[in-house]
């Protein structure tokens, strides 16, 4: 009687090993779509990198997701590309898809999850700190949390060290024709303040059209962009063709800074880095 219920023993766990070693196989190896550059981040930080199988044109560092199938920008985005994909999970920033492609997303077997996208370091660390819970990895997340309050704790340092009255503004360009300035209520505004940089906005919210009369008036003593702008103007020389421009004590000293756009813009994982790199250039870049 006990060798048939040891026989009965060993054959229930031969047939049920395969379907729980498959269970936990395919728990472990998810196929994510991620839209939002400091999601994407924050996820390939966290050790999924591997996972990420498309992306939006956002989502720019770590430099091999741009290897990635692209599902668009924004409102070119459209659920038919991402399903298409056959992802198990779709993690997007708030408010980045159209809500007629969340509805349609909704209604499959996907896992749907957004997230806030952050606007000061202690919003990012709250975001790695969710992304991390939603995968289970909270210790890696400890990890992630640590590096970033590193990094701010130097940038405080270098702060208290130097100081610096120099003004600046934040021209957003997308070409000689599509000019906006940054106001109160931007990423760049606040950046700015992180940086310990003094902000020219002023009486405006967010972006507004760049005009000569204002950007004289202003007459910032720095001129930051994102480098793609820089470049979608032909470069510094590109900038002497915008009306007002050459007027500047940015300009005329040569004092233009460019970084990478969602280094510069996504507060995430690499916030205080960015904010250290700005504060650097806005004090080292003095003429």
């Amino acid at each position: 009687m006990s060798r048939l219920l040891l026989l009965f023993g060993f054959l229930s766990v031969l047939a049920c090993s395969p379907k729980e070693t498959q269970e936990t196989d395919s728990s472990a190896a998810n196929s994510l779509v991620t839209a939002g550059g400091t999601i994407s981040e924050i996820v390939a930080s966290l050790g999924l990198q591997d996972q990420i199988i498309a992306t939006d044109r956002t989502s720019t560092f770590p430099k091999e997701l741009q290897q990635l199938p692209s599902i668009g920008y924004r409102n070119q985005i459209k659920a038919e590309g991402i399903l298409s994909l056959n992802p198990s999970v779709v993690l997007v920033e708030e408010g980045y898809l159209n809500p007629e492609v969340v509805s349609q997303l909704k209604t499959t077997s996907i896992t749907y999850k957004e997230f806030k996208q952050p606007e000061s370091p202690e919003e990012t660390i709250a975001l790695v700190e969710e992304i991390a819970e939603f995968f289970d990895l909270q210790e890696k997340g400890e990890q992630l949390i640590a590096q970033i309050k590193s990094d701010l704790k130097a940038l405080e340092q270098f702060k208290n060290e130097t100081a610096s009255e120099e003004r600046a503004a934040f021209v957003m360009a997308r070409g000689p024709e599509s000019l906006f300035l940054a106001g109160k209520g931007s990423f760049a505004v606040n950046i700015f303040e992180l940086a310990g940089v003094k902000s020219i906005a002023a009486d405006f919210e967010n972006f507004v059209p760049l005009t000569p009369e204002a950007l004289i008036a202003l007459n910032p003593d720095h001129i930051v962009l994102f480098e793609s702008g820089l470049e979608s103007l032909g470069g510094k020389q590109g900038l002497s063709k915008i009306p007002g421009m050459t007027e500047t004590t940015a300009f005329q000293k040569d004092q233009i800074i460019a970084m990478d756009g969602l280094f510069l813009s996504g507060f995430g994982p690499r916030v205080g880095q960015a904010a250290l790199q700005l504060a650097k250039s806005i004090r080292e870049n003095k003429n």
